[in-house]
């Protein structure tokens, strides 16, 4: 993944398996917080990358564009990836861009959410929730891997 400094606006790759840590810019050193908003996943291989090297949970939001409970919950899934920056990735799969992916995880209705700890889904359900509802989720998959 390419992350931007915020001071000097360098590029900087930061492995799946350290977007949820604090880095240091390659250019300025300036810090680069863990990751404080959803990751769109661009590819099927950028995904599996996330799930399979990630050393926190991650959060899945299946969706689309022309869904109206999707751009409901939307608000709701970056305010969940700001409150779990640091602990938690959150990753938004276009259903329409990514049909394959969703269909590998029998995603039938959307908004559906899993949550994965360790490259395995732990957790899935489909439908509108709230942010603490996320967060709950987010926090049962962290406590039940330690």
């Amino acid at each position: 993944m390419i992350r931007r400094c915020a001071g000097c606006l360098a590029s900087n790759r930061i492995p799946p398996r350290h977007l949820a840590d604090r880095g240091r810019c390659g250019r300025c050193k300036a810090e680069i917080p863990p990751l404080a908003e959803p990751i769109e996943a661009p590819d099927l291989a950028t995904f599996d990358a996330v799930i399979r090297e990630a050393p926190v949970p991650v959060l899945v939001d299946f969706w689309a564009a022309w869904c109206g409970p999707c751009r409901m919950v939307a608000p709701e899934v970056e305010r969940t990836a700001e409150a779990v920056a640091g602990r938690a990735l959150v990753v938004k799969v276009d259903t329409e861009r990514l049909p394959a992916l969703a269909a590998r995880y029998r995603v039938s209705g959307i908004p559906c959410f899993a949550v994965f700890r360790g490259g395995a889904v732990v957790f899935q359900q489909a439908g509108a929730v709230r942010h603490a509802q996320l967060v709950r989720w987010i926090d049962a998959a962290a406590s039940a891997a330690a």
